[in-house]
């Protein structure tokens, strides 16, 4: 799948929208991927992981023990795609504001994970699912994503592997670009973690 099909897939789903976002990292957006209504769709979510398992497979060069993706918002497609990989899938949780395994969760020393994530935009929440993983005992082989709207402009510790690209500008609250100044803010985000 080419990076314009992924993101046609976003549209026809009325997932890619224009206004005014603070997003969960705090900075501030004109455009903003609701992975959320995608995932309405299992037909839509099943096609884009499917693709996207294809293409980390191909990128690994290697066995992938375990699919692992942080909750909430990227537990449907760490899922799917595990299950189009052939691997055991898990999810972190955050206890007292840091990323773990739980409920019975772990990881054999140097087990090879695939850290799923559906939107990388700054690489916060990535980074610190992926510094989990780590200290679990894991070797993270790659981070996989829906879309990274950074266009592979940000370092969260592994390679990235974007089903789509797409650049988005964010800009910090004191910085607005003058057509976002008077236009009214939507909080999208789960995280509610400021940068």
């Amino acid at each position: 799948m080419k990076s314009s099909e992924a993101l046609r897939e976003f549209e026809e789903a009325g997932a890619l929208q224009k206004g005014h976002f603070v997003l969960s990292s705090g900075l501030h957006s004109d455009t903003y991927l609701n992975k959320s209504i995608v995932s309405m769709y299992p037909d839509r979510t099943e096609r884009l992981c499917r693709a996207l398992a294809d293409k980390a497979k191909s990128a690994v060069g290697g066995s992938i023990d375990f699919v692992i993706s942080p909750a909430m918002g990227a537990i449907i497609y760490g899922y799917e795609t595990a299950r189009h990989i052939g691997a055991p899938f898990m999810f972190l949780e955050r206890v007292d504001g840091e990323f773990q395994l739980r409920r019975g969760f772990g990881l054999s020393e140097g087990a090879r994970v695939l850290v799923v994530e559906d939107i990388v935009s700054t690489g916060l929440s990535a980074r610190e699912a992926i510094g989990a993983v780590r200290k679990a005992g894991g070797e993270v082989v790659a981070l996989a994503c829906l879309v990274d709207r950074s266009a592979g402009a940000v370092d969260v510790g592994a390679p990235i592997i974007p089903l789509a690209e797409l650049k988005v500008d964010a800009w910090p609250a004191d910085q607005l670009p003058d057509h976002l100044k008077n236009t009214p803010t939507m909080k999208p985000g789960s995280r509610g973690v400021s940068q």
